[in-house]
């Protein structure tokens, strides 16, 4: 096991009813400004559990936080929030509105474009926040990071600034998500455990097993959330999985890849395509081109996580991909590029665009932009 430094310092509020909490985890003095997406939390309920927990509370409400949160939008939420002297911040939704609310509170405090903080991928000075999530998915619930778009560049960057005060996990919220959208965030949670543990044998048997009890519950559920996503107990292992996948447990002292995340943005910033979908696509090229270096954890998945535990050294390595993108495609999604009508003028351009930043991106540093393409070829 590697040396790490830990902490964790987000208040985890999980159940039915407990949005109703808010208004004793935020200061009556505070000045809030509650950030939403498009409006589908006033039709499933949480728009009005969330204004009555908090109406002896000042509030200012900002709308229209996209998926892949864009820097043209921040800047107006950031713009309001300063005008209306907001010392807390409120994210209601998923990832996306988690993410971009936690630039606004760093842009509250920089005098200047707040997309220079995206560039440098950290923020020191913060405003607080907490959240209430609506879709399992990213983590950013209970993590610091953010991931930022800027639709005018067709760019999308990391960002590292404050973990959230408490955040509020009520399954019941879920059951009205779209059925890609849960696919997405299921593929999405399979893979931030991946990216932590996919990388080499030997660091940590508690954290392999750890990654490998999310992988397993994840694989269980999926099913039965597919048959019925008004489930609570499954729904609440989905949101539990999800938050777990990237809080940090599981990463202590081990090394991490990253790659599949990092190809996978420059897809969704390129195309549009749904964060989770480019890395249920990606994921399987990743383990196929680098199948050498990660041969013992690709094998030790396949055992562990889908039963791969016979045959020849080649066989189960192939054999736990084909599993992997087979349960992909069990979520309901697609698992290569041209079935999404993604050319391979994308591919030239990711490995360009990775040329450019000279960027060695996995566990070993081996992703260039030459083997990126070489995995979006794979995948294509």
């Amino acid at each position: 096991m590697n040396n790490f430094c830990f902490q964790n310092p987000t208040k985890l509020i999980m159940g039915k009813g407990m949005i109703a909490q808010l208004s004793k985890e935020i200061p009556s003095d505070k000045k809030v400004m509650i950030t939403f997406g498009g409006g589908s939390v006033k039709k499933n309920g949480v728009y009005e559990q969330v204004k009555e927990a908090l109406k002896n509370h000042n509030t200012v409400e900002f709308w229209g936080i996209e998926p892949n949160p864009a820097i043209e939008t921040l800047r107006e939420a950031i713009a309001l929030g300063k005008a209306e002297n907001v010392d807390f911040l409120l994210a209601v939704g998923g990832g996306s509105v988690i993410d971009g609310t936690k630039l606004i509170s760093a842009g509250l405090l920089y005098d200047g474009d707040a997309w220079d903080l995206v560039k440098k991928g950290k923020a020191d000075k913060t405003v607080p926040l907490g959240t209430v999530l609506t879709i399992p998915a990213t983590g950013s619930e209970m993590n610091d990071g953010a991931v930022i778009s800027c639709k005018e560049t067709k760019e999308k960057y990391a960002f590292f600034s404050n973990f959230p005060k408490f955040s509020i996990l009520d399954p019941e919220v879920t059951f009205s998500l779209p059925d890609y959208q849960i696919a997405c965030g299921i593929a999405d949670t399979f893979v931030h455990v991946m990216e932590q543990y996919l990388t080499k044998v030997g660091e940590s048997r508690l954290m392999d097993r750890w990654a490998e009890s999310i992988l397993q519950t994840l694989v269980e559920i999926a099913p039965k959330i597919k048959e019925n996503k008004q489930d609570y107990q499954n729904m609440a292992d989905f949101m539990m999985c999800a938050t777990m996948a990237l809080n940090g447990f599981i990463a202590l002292g081990v090394s991490q890849d990253w790659a599949t995340h990092m190809i996978g943005h420059e897809v969704t910033a390129l195309t549009g395509l749904t964060h989770g979908h480019t890395l249920a696509i990606i994921l399987p090229g990743t383990m196929d081109v680098l199948r050498q270096q990660k041969s013992e954890k690709i094998m030790q998945v396949g055992a562990r996580v889908f039963g791969v535990s016979s045959g020849t050294h080649d066989f189960r390595i192939n054999e736990t991909i084909r599993k992997t993108r087979e349960f992909f495609n069990s979520l309901g999604l697609t698992t290569s590029l041209s079935e999404n009508n993604i050319g391979r003028e994308v591919i030239d351009e990711i490995e360009r665009r990775f040329n450019e930043r000279d960027v060695h991106f996995g566990e070993d540093g081996l992703v260039t932009g030459t083997v990126a393409k070489e995995i979006l070829n794979k995948v294509y």
